[in-house]
């Protein structure tokens, strides 16, 4: 692959684990060539610190001159969501690739506009769901494809954090509903994703949505602002491949730092599995011998596919970076001609959709379709 050239918007954490993965891989996926070229940050303080330290040749404080820079050909946003529609819409209309952090929009509408224009444009899009990039998430979807579980009955999914359990938390542009909701969108995105990337599209939802801190401090000052979006959400689904499941979003949850976890349970086993434990698989497999019955642990390693490019040796274990890593990998083949593996905005658009669907589901306290 030719030397490719990225421009970030934002240096704050996913900045960060943007920047990092592009210097990675190159280093890890033979013939992929991704350079830095320009990081841009509104703190111009921060866009130069990052420059220096990750690697950048150039930094500004403008993300609109980053877009237009003729030498930049990938575009990574990892803004807040507010920002993602203009950011992705101008870089669309400057011809290119567009890697956004998740969720995409604060609605499916915003979504949709953006999905459509990158369409048009014929250019690639990547969505920051890097966990599905697990190798062992590949397996259990290939297992579920193959019919190893039998027919699917049920699936639970959740993802808990406490990052805002603390009600003297202050309030920032999470808690801002033009931004979009809150614990449903944030970490909710993530095992919606999940859970359509193992059993495919969630047709119906039954949501409750629940805020618990009512009142956040404004920083700097005595007041406190209200809190109009969630702080977790419980879905029913309804797949269209005929189960039912259930899903939690919950950013309060004490103790809980990345409880991205799922069950998918089916009539000739089931497989578990939490982020906590990223190198983990469990498998049940009904109809053993009840003496030797229970779980069995799958413990990632060079069988799976791509951990043996990090590691030659198994129970060596991925980390967060290295999936964003794994992320990055594809979505630079996909540019240099090779197969879509996505998400993309088409499977951005469709999570936000049942985000959408589950926010009019528990205003009005009934079954919705997602469309």
């Amino acid at each position: 692959m030719r030397p490719i050239r990225v421009g970030v918007i934002g240096t704050g954490f996913m900045g960060r684990a943007h920047a990092l993965a592009y210097r990675a891989v190159s280093g890890i996926f033979p013939g992929l060539r991704p350079e830095l070229e320009v990081v841009a940050d509104i703190d111009e303080k921060a866009a130069a610190g990052a420059c220096q330290q990750l690697g950048f040749r150039r930094y500004t404080s403008d993300w609109k001159v980053l877009v237009a820079d003729p030498a930049v050909e990938i575009v990574s946003i990892t803004t807040p969501n507010v920002f993602h529609r203009e950011m992705t819409l101008a870089a669309v209309a400057a011809g290119k690739h567009v890697h956004c952090e998740k969720p995409i929009a604060p609605n499916a509408r915003d979504a949709r506009d953006m999905m459509e224009a990158a369409e048009a444009a014929g250019v690639v899009t990547q969505v920051g769901y890097n966990y599905i990039k697990n190798p062992l998430l590949g397996l259990a979807r290939e297992m579920i494809a193959n019919g190893e579980l039998g027919e699917i009955t049920g699936f639970r999914g959740i993802h808990a954090e406490d990052y805002m359990s603390n009600p003297e938390h202050p309030y920032s542009w999470r808690f801002d509903p033009s931004g979009g909701a809150g614990a449903i969108a944030d970490l909710g995105s993530h095992i919606i994703c999940m859970a359509r990337f193992l059993l495919g599209p969630i047709e119906e939802v039954m949501a409750d949505l629940e805020t618990v801190v009512k009142t956040r401090p404004v920083r700097g000052s005595a007041d406190r602002r209200p809190i109009e979006v969630d702080d977790i959400a419980r879905l029913t689904v309804r797949f269209a491949r005929g189960c039912r499941g259930s899903i939690e979003a919950n950013w309060v949850a004490t103790g809980r730092k990345m409880h991205l976890a799922f069950e998918v349970n089916g009539t000739k086993g089931t497989l578990v599995f939490n982020q906590e434990r990223l190198n983990e698989l469990h498998y049940y497999r009904a109809g053993r011998d009840p003496r030797h019955s229970g779980f069995l642990r799958i413990e990632t390693g060079p069988q799976h596919h791509p951990y043996g490019l990090f590691c030659v040796a198994p129970g060596h274990q991925l980390g967060f970076n290295d999936l964003k890593t794994i992320e990055v990998a594809d979505f630079l083949k996909a540019i240099d001609g090779g197969e879509p593996r996505g998400p993309d905005l088409r499977e951005a658009y469709e999570i936000q959709k049942v985000i959408d669907t589950a926010l009019v589901s528990s205003r009005e306290r009934q079954w919705k379709v997602v469309s």
